[in-house]
């Protein structure tokens, strides 16, 4: 049965400001268009303030302008308004408390059909889950959840709260921090891509570093992070990484950076704090990357970036407002060679008439 909550509890929680009853009882978020009145919404982009006075929802959380606009249209809204300073951020937190208070309790224990070495230290708040394998003197935490079929390396360090999502596999002596996420499929600590080449042949070189990874990261589905060839690759607090993510190694993330799915960053790149890297962009090996660098989707960076700010293009990769004018002067460049051509084609005439009449005129 789902467990509802009322509106007043969660204000006095969360914070906010509430215009309508109180004791409305809500379990959940939807869309504006979407929600029931046992559903929560939100406002974040105000061009969809028309759609608030048309939502059936038990409360639409959003901005006080917003809510003096909704108000001052005069139509009859049948949901509550709470007003809030961050609305998107405020859905949020409370979709994950949500979604914490109902989530279905996973027993803590060591499943009878883990394969968990003896030498391994696991906390007794721990849940180990079915045809999981933990490694020697490998360290679980408080409360760590490792569902399905994961495989966890010998001297492996996880954190507590962290959830390792099924088939999640960590190699050797790599290190996680706390209240980490890790989904399903992602690869932590395998061989960095490293040969040397020796003629027509490729002499494997040994990655003896690992991954060391702080508190609040969240790894998406099927992303890999390579360890380090000698030192080790570094993923900092706060990151999160989506799906089908290449970290190669010895690649240090700072803090707070957000990389969306497919992006590839090659070997001994350095990421500075709170960067962003859209879906599909690409960071070439041993580059280095300011603090508060935005990277449009698709770009590939083939340079080092010293100054914050966004940067756009596959090529050449240059400031985006710079970029953004050098793709509208491309659009035009067959119109504009064409008028090049015919320039040319008139100074070459003019050209030879004025050395025809020059000619003419010696006596």
């Amino acid at each position: 049965m789902t467990r509802a909550f009322q509106l007043g509890d969660l204000v006095a929680r969360f914070g906010g400001h509430l215009i309508g009853d109180a004791r409305r009882q809500v379990h959940g978020f939807a869309t504006l268009q979407d929600a029931t009145p046992e559903r929560l919404a939100f406002l974040a982009n105000p061009r969809y303030r028309n759609q608030v006075a048309g939502s059936v929802a038990g409360a639409v959380l959003l901005r006080a302008e917003d809510a003096t606009f909704v108000q001052a249209e005069g139509k009859p809204l049948s949901c509550a308004l709470w007003v809030c300073e961050q609305p998107y951020v405020q859905f949020a937190r409370i979709a994950t408390w949500l979604q914490a208070e109902t989530a279905t309790v996973v027993p803590a224990g060591i499943s009878a059909g883990a394969l968990v070495d003896a030498t391994a230290v696991i906390d007794a708040s721990a849940s180990i889950g079915p045809g999981c394998v933990v490694g020697a003197a490998a360290r679980i935490g408080a409360r760590v959840r490792l569902a399905a079929g994961c495989v966890i390396g010998a001297e492996v360090e996880i954190g507590d709260d962290t959830l390792v999502y099924p088939r999640v596999v960590i190699y050797d002596q790599c290190v996680l921090g706390a209240r980490n996420v890790v989904h399903a499929g992602a690869v932590i600590g395998a061989d960095g891509f490293g040969f040397a080449r020796d003629g027509a042949a490729w002499v494997k070189i040994p990655q003896t570093g690992r991954v060391l990874i702080g508190d609040d990261v969240e790894i998406g589905a099927n992303t890999t992070i390579d360890r380090g060839a000698l030192a080790d690759t570094v993923i900092g607090n706060g990151v999160k990484l989506d799906n089908q993510i290449q970290i190669g190694h010895n690649v240090r993330i700072g803090d707070h950076c957000a990389m969306a799915a497919c992006v590839g960053i090659a070997g001994s790149a350095v990421v500075g704090a709170r960067c962003t890297v859209g879906g599909g962009a690409i960071i070439l090996g041993h580059l280095s990357i300011a603090d508060d660098v935005h990277v449009s989707a698709a770009s590939v960076v083939t340079r080092s970036l010293h100054k914050p700010g966004q940067y756009t293009g596959f090529y050449p990769l240059s400031d985006n407002k710079a970029w953004e004018k050098s793709a509208s002067a491309l659009r035009r460049l067959p119109d504009l060679r064409e008028r090049l051509r015919r320039l040319e084609q008139l100074n070459d005439v003019s050209g030879t008439t004025r050395n025809d009449n020059s000619h003419d005129d010696k006596p």
